[in-house]
Parts: structure tokens; sequence; C-alpha cells
């Protein structure tokens, strides 16, 4: 239990002490939550969470500051990697640009608890030296931007980051500031694979269109068009021309689509006719995330790069940030299904090395679940399960009394309304 987590429970037994003294039943008596228990089960699972942020970043961003990175990540790579030394040159942006993408709202937050907020403002100076030092030619950690083709990969993860916490671009230096743009400008030699890569490069032209640089129309009009020839039906996009029934609409798509839908709503004319259609299916994939929660917290492990952990939830998580999840899911209600996958896939003995890091699996330590391309770094793309931190803790998603998901709900026996297709 973290120190955070320590300290909710703390408060939680003072209170429930403090309601029993004062000769009020507590829920444990009666059977019936108290606007106390229900602020308490709140608070504990924000406390929870952002243990788990704590623990998933603190290694790295703490090591990247101070110029370290390189030196201490153990990078492992799959026993059947394709190209051993390249996945180790490439996984420094990629822990970097995946780590940062799931905790830049939380960055871009303000208030809350006081422990929270020094906490945050740690975070906050540890992030901006490390992508100081991510982008210094001079720097240790300076890293690969060109070689190969996967650094377009994780500079899109980078400039989502910033794009979600304009925080962050707003504080850094102008000279890092040109130096991370000279490094996405290099992105643009890459020639994206036929399939979700096509958001890569259009994220990066939003980045640029939202922070006032010059952007290629073009990129970002044939990634819109070209995906919208991969609907295939029901909340599902085709990864490329043929479907696959992985997690790509969670990792990439879904949460691509809404983003650069927003930077360029008034700006790309396709999207007059697809605005409305990417909000639809936005809601059913929404939907059909949240069933695919068992009652324990696990999920089907099916398709490739099933060891991104809970970024097989960041589309569910991304509609709670934005709070466009559709009427039938209560904002609580989500919050307790993401908790229960948070613990399955981030509390199980194998999880981390003794370092801290990341080791390949999805529950524990899985090597042979590990694709031809990943690497310790690639992993860390499961912080975009902590997306709603960047909720204030007074928000419905954190406040609201404990519910249900539907998996647990049905296999408990009640009656549930059933589900139809889009």
């Amino acid at each position: 239990m973290g120190r955070i987590t320590r300290r909710i429970v703390a408060f939680g037994l003072a209170v429930v002490i403090g309601i029993s003294f004062n000769g009020r039943a507590t829920a444990q008596s009666t059977g019936q939550k108290t606007t106390a228990d229900v602020a308490l089960s709140g608070k504990m699972d924000r406390a929870f969470w952002i243990d788990q942020l704590d623990k998933l970043a603190r290694p790295v961003l703490t090591n990247m500051a101070q110029d370290n990175l390189k030196k201490n990540m153990p990078v492992l790579v799959s026993k059947r990697s394709d190209n051993p030394e390249m996945r180790k040159n490439v996984a420094y942006l990629e822990v970097l640009g995946r780590t940062m993408s799931g905790i830049a709202p939380w960055l871009n937050l303000e208030g809350g608890d006081v422990h929270e907020v020094v906490l945050r403002n740690e975070f906050r100076q540890l992030a901006l030296k490390s992508i100081a030092n991510a982008v210094n030619p001079n720097a240790n950690d300076y890293v690969e931007w060109y070689k190969g083709s996967q650094p377009l990969v994780d500079a899109s993860y980078l400039a989502l980051t910033f794009l979600r916490c304009p925080w962050l671009w707003e504080h850094l230096s102008e000279t890092t500031r040109g130096q991370v743009v000279d490094g996405f400008k290099l992105t643009r030699k890459v020639t994206p694979v036929y399939n979700n890569w096509l958001l890569f490069s259009g994220m990066i032209e939003a980045f640029f269109c939202k922070f006032g640089y010059e952007w290629d129309g073009m990129r970002v009009d044939y990634a819109f068009r070209q995906t919208e020839l991969w609907y295939v039906g029901d909340g599902y996009y085709s990864d490329g021309p043929q479907f696959h029934l992985d997690n790509y609409n969670s990792y990439v798509i879904h949460p691509y689509l809404a983003k650069m839908s927003e930077v360029f709503a008034d700006k790309v004319p396709v999207l007059k006719d697809l605005t409305d259609k990417i909000k639809a299916r936005n809601e059913r994939y929404a939907i059909i995330q949240e069933r695919l929660i068992n009652s324990d917290g696990s999920y089907p492990a099916t398709g490739r790069s099933i060891v991104y952990r809970g970024a097989a939830f960041q589309h569910l998580a991304d509609m709670a940030l934005r709070k466009q999840l559709p009427e039938q899911l209560k904002p609580a209600q989500i919050r307790c299904a993401l908790t229960a996958v948070l613990k399955k896939t981030m509390l199980a003995p194998g999880t981390y090395t003794k370092d801290g890091w990341l080791n390949i699996g999805i529950c524990g330590s899985q090597p042979d679940l590990a694709d031809v391309y990943n690497n310790t770094g690639s992993l860390y793309i499961c912080s975009n399960i902590f997306l709603p931190l960047g909720l204030p803790d007074t928000d419905e998603f954190w406040s609201g009394a404990p519910v249900d998901w539907t998996e647990k709900r049905i296999w408990n026996g009640e009656d549930v309304r059933g589900d139809h297709a889009l």
C-alpha cells in the first residue's frame, strides 16, 4: 500500500470512527451507505490510482530528468524480436511518449488535495526536465527521432501529450520548444504503415496546428478519409485493409480520431461529414469496452499488443475524461470498472522488476506474450488508463457512489438491459 493510499485509509477510519462516536449509525451497522461512505469510496479509489501512477511513472521521469534513463532503464525485448538492437534504441522515446500521454491530463489539472498538488508539482518539474533532455542533442538521454520508422509512433504520443496538457508546452523553454518541433519535423520523413499509423502522422500535424506552426493538410485529410474507409460497423474500424480482433481501436484509432477531430473541427472540410459519425461510433465503442470488463477486472486477451495492459481501455478512459460517455454509462460505474482493471493488471506478482520497471506481461511477468516489436518502453502505454485523473476530485466520476459495471451485474444475477448493435 502506497503512502497516498495509507493517508486516505487513515482518513476513512477517522471518518467512520467520528461518525460512530457522534452517535450516528455507520454503513457497517445498517447496511446503508452514508454520504461519508460515498465520499470516502471515491477518495480511496483516486488515492489508489495516484499511487499506481506514481509507481509507474516515477522511475521513468526521475531518471530522464537526471539524464540517466539510458544508463538505468533495463530494456527487455521480445524473445522473437524482429530487430533487437533497433528496438532497444527506440525504447527511450517510447517510454517517454507513452508514459506522458497517459498522465498528461493529471499534470494539466489544477487544485485538489494538498498532497496531490505537491505530487503533481513534483511530476511537472520532472516532466519538463525529461522532455528537455529527450530533445537536447547534447544530452545523454537524447532520443532517436528518425532511424527506422518506430519514432513516428512515439513522437505522436508525445504530440498527444502536449495536446492533453498545454501546461507543459507553455512552461518549456524557448530552446526546448524549438528542439521539440525539430524532432517532430524529422518524423515527416517516415512513410506511415498502411494502417493506424496514418493517424500518428495526423496527430503530429494536430500538434503543429494547435500551437501555431505550419501544418500539412494533406496528411490530415488522408488520415481521416482513409480511416473512414476502414470503418466496418458497430463502432469498430479495421486496422488497415483487413480486420483484426485486437485492441487497436482503443490503443490508437478512437482516441486519436477524437483528439484530431477536436483540433481540426473547423479547419478540415471532410469533418463536416464525419463529426457526427465519429461521435456515435465513439459512444458505441465505449459501451462495448465497458462490457468487455469481466466481473473480476479481467478482459479478453485477444490480438496483438496485449502486453499493453490497461491501455486496452484508453478509449473508455478518454470518453470519461471528455465527459462524453453515453447516457447508459454512469461515470462512477466506469471508475469502478477501470479500478478493477488496474488492480488486475498492475497488482499481480511480477508486474515490476525488483528495481521498479515494468515486466512484459498482462497479469505479472509473461514474456512469451510479447510481439516482435515489444520492448520495455512500449509497455508504458498502459499509463493511458489514468486519463480520468485529469478530472477534479469533485467530478461525479470520483465523487459518485460506487456502481457495479455491466458484467459484474449480469453475473451477479441482476436483470440488465440487453445490448444492441449501432
